[in-house]
């Protein structure tokens, strides 16, 4: 067992995520990694509910983890936070959400189960954000586990570039014993060397014309690709047995780059990310935070940005009373610096994907796809405020994943927003363990979108000591133009700001984007520009009820006016089947409506097919896959931004 450092030996930070499919076992080395290190002193056990970083209810109860989770252990002078995150692909959000605030990840793969399809997404979502990645194959302990094959899965699948780093004997037996690999072992230093000559030029003229390169300058190649996401070390073990855990802690801390500090400057502004959110049982929040430059400190005020389900920007700030660094020893944490994370506490209505810095900072602006699913939640039991009750629930839920959006309906009910079906449950199981609430919920519809299509005016004015046609007592102008994809609705004045009580330019700005997010059609309207053209009042006759009611019948008419279309989403997928399957399969595909990119064969006589998908058809093709593909079929899939409606709304 290694011996955990003193803070005070601390010279640099390094965040990690572990990331993995379904039951491969990503629970299991955390809890390894931190008794091997002397973080813990007792395994917990992900059977019995004991593990340290799947703290709800409904995580020890089905054993699986929706939720991020921050524990810290060190190894020499390095301090390693590490990111226990989701591995099911309803919470896919959750993962990137954490995956913006990493400096390199682990991924999880079966010696049995092999690369998933979730191990693909992963691994996509992996390169995508350029992030060093280290591969530990789990379960060489467990029999029908595999070496050669899996390796040959895995360059076929989801990375070319691997560098095993130990070898197996006793392989699918109780006795399964990993040997590190070492480059001062020829066999190994020439495989090492044609493996990184394949992304590297003169790396490759020397290896064929040499010098050929020394074990130590393979050494730094081998940190530096891995540094730049080029090159995959993998490591085979045990989480349950620790058998390989020690080589790859030694990968970790050798190979995975630290925390970038920034140079020091002049009182820079604190920037960060707010990637996870939890309440304690008396209903206290907190909030973790990893900062990328400046400082934050207990009483000190900070100031977040974030931007609202229909695209708009909203800023807000507030006091810390209460800030402990992650992994810090008790009275040595209370300062935030770069490239650590935080729990803090004190800032109201703080959430998950809110941002420190100006609000335009993109480099760290959470990237992750919008749900692509909408369900009504109701109590089971209708009785006197529960509804209430469900809706103040749901919106606590939401405030830990911002994503599920929580919104009332003009029935009294509640919807929220999903990224897959599985969500549902562990929603129910939430309600009912943390809030005794029994639920139900409609069947899932898909979320499409409106944008203008063209500019439109509307305007209902006052009459002569009269009120407008409408009987309201306003005069409101509006016109709506249509603006880049992904800005979301703003909301602009033509008008003097003076013209109009403050209440009543809070009614008519308040007001639009509620209407917005009805749209002509029932869904939120995006990316568009509402102004104010035209404004005026008689006092004291006239209240903001007149501007809150006049205000969406001129929108709307000024949407008519301008044209809406409507969008639904679409799922980039690809889809691994056996050659005899494939006319079956492209046939329903094409059926569903997918625009299908390209069919591809491989050396194991299976076909790839890339292609975009409608939303509302996945989970039929999910469905129907397995029968058509005699049960050998694979998809992927995952949202890649929409489309119009064909046929029109």
């Amino acid at each position: 067992m290694r011996t955990q450092h003193t803070p005070s030996a601390i010279r640099r930070t390094l965040n990690i995520g572990i990331l993995a499919h379904v039951d491969a076992g990503k629970t299991s080395l955390t809890e390894r990694l931190l008794h091997d290190t002397g973080a813990i002193d007792r395994l917990g056990s992900v059977d019995a509910g004991t593990t340290h970083t799947d703290t709800g209810t409904v995580e020890r109860q089905r054993g699986i983890t929706v939720r991020s989770a921050v524990v810290s252990f060190t190894v020499g002078t390095t301090r390693v936070n590490i990111i226990d995150t989701p591995g099911h692909a309803d919470f896919v959000a959750e993962v990137e959400r954490a995956l913006g605030v990493l400096d390199g990840a682990v991924l999880v793969l079966s010696a049995v189960e092999g690369v998933q399809a979730h191990s693909r997404l992963l691994m996509r979502t992996l390169h995508e954000m350029r992030l060093p990645t280290l591969l530990f194959v789990n379960k060489i302990d467990r029999a029908g586990a595999r070496h050669d094959g899996l390796l040959a899965d895995v360059r076929r699948k989801l990375t070319p570039h691997l560098v095993p780093m130990t070898a197996v004997r006793g392989l699918g037996t109780r006795a399964a014993r990993t040997v590190p690999h070492s480059l001062d072992e020829a066999d190994f230093r020439t495989r090492v060397a044609e493996t990184l000559a394949e992304t590297d030029d003169a790396l490759l003229a020397r290896v064929v014309d040499g010098p050929y390169p020394t074990a130590d300058e393979l050494r730094t190649a081998l940190a530096d690709r891995t540094a730049r996401g080029r090159a995959h070390p993998v490591y085979f073990g045990s989480a349950l047995s620790g058998e390989g855990v020690a080589p790859l802690l030694d990968g970790i801390t050798g190979l995975l780059p630290p925390a970038a500090v920034p140079e020091p400057e002049p009182a820079p502004q604190p920037r960060g990310t707010v990637f996870a959110v939890e309440h304690t049982a008396s209903g206290a929040r907190s909030a973790y935070v990893r900062l990328y430059s400046g400082e934050l400190a207990a009483r000190q005020r900070a100031t977040l940005h974030r931007r609202e389900p229909d695209g708009t920007p909203y800023t807000y700030s507030g006091r810390i009373t209460a800030l402990e660094v992650v992994g810090a020893a008790d009275g040595t944490g209370h300062r935030l610096t770069p490239g650590n994370i935080a729990r803090i506490r004190g800032v109201t209505g703080i959430r998950v994907g809110d941002r420190l810095g100006a609000p335009d900072d993109e480099a760290h602006r959470p990237h992750f796809p919008a749900p692509t699913l909408r369900t009504v939640v109701r109590p089971r039991d209708p009785g006197p405020g529960a509804a209430a009750r469900l809706h103040a629930a749901l919106r606590r839920l939401a405030e830990e994943d911002p994503l599920i959006h929580a919104c009332a309906e003009p029935d009294g009910t509640t919807s929220v927003l999903l990224h897959g079906e599985m969500q549902k449950e562990i929603i129910a199981a939430a309600l009912a363990d943390e809030y005794g609430i029994d639920a139900t919920f409609t069947p899932s519809r898909v979320v499409c979108r409106e944008r203008p299509a063209g500019t439109g005016e509307a305007v209902e004015e006052l009459g002569h000591r009269a009120p407008a046609p409408s009987g309201h007592w306003a005069t409101i102008g509006l016109r709506v133009d249509p603006a880049a994809h992904g800005t979301g609705a703003a909301f602009r004045y033509e008008t003097e700001l003076g013209a109009l009580p403050r209440a009543f330019h809070a009614a008519i700005e308040e007001t639009v984007h509620a209407a917005l997010r009805r749209g002509l059609h029932g869904w939120s309207v995006t990316d568009c520009t509402v102004t104010l053209i035209r404004s005026g009042f008689v006092g004291p006759v006239s209240t903001a009820a007149d501007f809150r009611g006049l205000t969406p019948l001129v929108l709307a008419r000024a949407l008519d006016r301008a044209g809406t279309r409507v969008y639904e989403p679409y799922h980039a997928f690809e889809a691994d089947v056996p050659a005899d399957a494939l006319p079956a399969v492209t046939a329903c595909l094409s059926a569903l409506g997918a625009d299908i990119a390209e069919t591809t064969a491989d050396a194991a006589a299976a076909w790839l097919i890339k292609g975009t998908l409608p939303a509302r058809h996945l989970h039929t093709v999910e469905r129907r896959l397995p029968g058509l593909s005699h049960g050998e079929g694979t998809w992927w899939s995952r949202p890649c931004g929409d489309r119009p409606v064909k046929g029109g709304a």
